[in-house]
């Protein structure tokens, strides 16, 4: 299904030139707020023509990846602004991750320079340190006028299939900025726009949202160093965010906090999981407004549909198919449903409309130094759901495996393969388990060699080798894993076990 029509304002041909519009009208309006400072438009065209000029005389050309391994802060946007202008093909490497999980990223995108941070493991020969990096922005070296094409590519964006190894979503600079422009245009911002990010700016759907969106209003990119419900708080009152993007964890804390302050707060996003609707209704009540449904996809990329402005929204919806999309239910054998009914929902451009034709499927896989083009459109998702004769999208369930704990993806078979190496462990299977708060927490049933496995050394071997959130919190020891007439684990059966098990044994941790 298309969305309804809104009117398209004229787009930037590219990234290189998505500041110029401001740049021209408010050079000294705010661009990008964060912990160190603030930059004005001026200031960050500055200082992304300086990365750009560093990435050079490091030898960087144009189809070169550009990695970065750095905080949210100042520093990632100019990189990233920069990169852009030569041709670099940007991608990040998440600071929570484990060391083994970020070589295996930058083992995958090959990157020519990694920036890194104080949270960066990678040992690569490819790893800038932030001196070097500093002392070559302050040379102001400049970088050749490089050609631009909407085409292509332009940023890597990491995500992982049912096989829990990470994919690899090759974006072109049409797909970067379509998100930004159908959002702005459709929502009606402008310069006053002031938008608001906790989630990392390493995931490639996060530059699109924050720096890239608001450059097309006019407006300021906040990026926020906190997580916590304080700190997000904190962020969304001092520095005046009017839009904010949340995942459902913390809207769920923010909901049980009507003394938190959330000044001129006027729209919040809910994305990364379903938000029920007993959270929008106890945060409405503690803060006044209803948040905002989203469902989104890296290989879109960002928010595929999303709740209109105001108080409008339907229970169990993701929001409406936004306006560059047509998006649709599909049976097994790959024919369309009718609106309303159940199947794989698949993505094709639009067709009619002001945005006709405007999207287009990503460009591919970059695998073993080149690309991968996809399967031809319709684009499929994975993911199972509905479509209404109005554009209303549902997302019923998830074809592939992924658990989402707070926002945060969680592949059970990345999760098994770790587990599965301890020696008292001889089949495993990791699966969610419904959690108000979270969306979903991750459960590890095992068959174990002993009576009573050590699942403290288990933890213990999981922390090592994942990033936290990918740790099961509740370890469940049973005599046989349930399995189909294949011998595969029936998947479906396992949530009943683990609330059969009387007494099973969870992992503390701390909130995410």
């Amino acid at each position: 299904m298309e969305s309804s029509t809104v009117a398209v304002a004229p787009r930037p041909a590219s990234i290189a030139t998505v500041l110029d519009a401001a740049l021209a009208a408010r050079p000294d309006a705010p661009a990008v707020e964060a912990v160190s400072g603030i930059w004005s438009y001026a200031e960050l065209d500055e200082q992304a023509r300086r990365a750009a000029g560093a990435l050079w005389s490091l030898g960087v050309r144009p189809g070169d990846r550009v990695a970065a391994c750095l905080p949210n802060d100042l520093a990632i946007v100019a990189a990233f602004h920069g990169a852009q202008r030569i041709g670099a093909i940007w991608a990040g490497i998440g600071e929570a991750l484990s060391a083994s999980e970020q070589e295996e990223l930058s083992g995958i995108c090959e990157p020519k320079v990694v920036l890194a941070g104080p949270n960066c493991r990678l040992g690569t020969p490819a790893c800038l340190a932030p001196d070097r990096w500093s002392g070559l922005l302050a040379q102001a070296c400049a970088a050749p006028q490089v050609p631009q094409n909407s085409d292509a590519p332009a940023g890597i964006a990491f995500t992982s299939g049912t096989s829990g190894h990470p994919k690899a979503v090759v974006h072109s600079q049409r797909n970067l900025l379509l998100p930004g422009a159908a959002l702005v245009a459709g929502r009606g911002w402008g310069p006053e726009l002031r938008k608001g990010d906790s989630f990392p700016l390493t995931i490639l759907n996060l530059m699109v949202l924050s720096t890239l969106l608001t450059a097309q209003a006019g407006g300021c990119a906040v990026l926020m160093n906190r997580r916590d419900v304080e700190g997000v708080a904190e962020w969304i009152s001092e520095h005046r965010v009017t839009v904010w993007n949340g995942a459902p964890a913390q809207l769920y804390d923010l909901a049980r906090r009507p003394d938190l302050n959330l000044g001129a707060l006027q729209e919040v996003w809910s994305g990364g999981g379903d938000t029920p609707g007993s959270v929008r209704a106890s945060f409405a009540t503690a803060h006044g407004l209803i948040p905002r449904a989203t469902y989104g996809l890296t290989e879109a990329p960002t928010v595929v549909a999303i709740d209109p402005t105001g108080d409008e929204w339907r229970p169990d919806s993701s929001g409406r198919v936004l306006p560059q999309y047509h998006v649709a239910a599909y049976d097994d054998a790959g024919v369309r449903l009718p609106p309303g009914e159940l199947g794989e929902l698949r993505i094709s451009p639009a067709t009619s409309g002001p945005w006709a034709n405007t999207w287009t499927p990503p460009l591919g896989y970059w695998e073993h130094g080149g690309i991968r083009p996809p399967e031809p459109t319709p684009f499929a998702t994975g993911d199972i759901g509905t479509v209404t004769a109005d554009g209303w999208l549902s997302v019923l369930d998830r074809k592939k495996l992924v658990i989402i704990r707070g926002g945060a993806n969680v592949y059970p078979l990345e999760v098994e393969r770790v587990i599965g190496r301890h020696l008292e462990v001889t089949k495993v299977a990791v699966c969610p388990i419904p959690d108000e708060r979270l969306g979903q927490r991750v459960a590890a049933l095992i068959e174990s060699t002993v009576p009573a496995p050590d699942f403290d050394a288990l933890a213990r071997l999981c922390r090592d080798e994942l990033a936290g959130y990918k740790v099961p919190e509740i370890w469940v020891r049973v005599d046989a894993l349930p399995v189909n007439a294949m011998g595969k684990v029936d998947r479906t059966r396992l949530p009943d076990l683990v609330a059969r098990e009387t007494v099973p044994r969870i992992t503390p941790r701390g909130r995410p």
